[in-house]
């Protein structure tokens, strides 16, 4: 996947693990709790089923990442925020 620089999707509550790899970049992710966890090139995040997260790529450069779900993604099973 490639997000461009000020990229911001809507948080979701997922019935999925997802397994992020950032190739180029850096992805961020924010928690419920307000955390804000920055995932660099060469680096790694897991996210489990039923937790609220958002990704975003403010950064310069954007990002370029590899995510995985498992089980594998669908609108139905994302619960994006409004």
């Amino acid at each position: 996947m490639e997000s461009p620089s000020g990229w911001i999707e809507p948080g979701q509550r997922p019935e999925f693990d997802e397994y992020t790899l950032v190739l180029k970049g850096e992805l961020q992710v924010e928690t419920e709790s307000g955390e804000i966890i920055k995932v660099k090139a060469g680096e790694a995040i897991i996210t489990y089923k039923g937790e609220w997260i958002r990704y975003s790529t403010p950064g310069g450069e954007g990002a370029e990442y590899i995510a995985v779900c498992l089980p594998a993604f669908s609108p139905e099973t994302v619960h994006r925020d409004e």
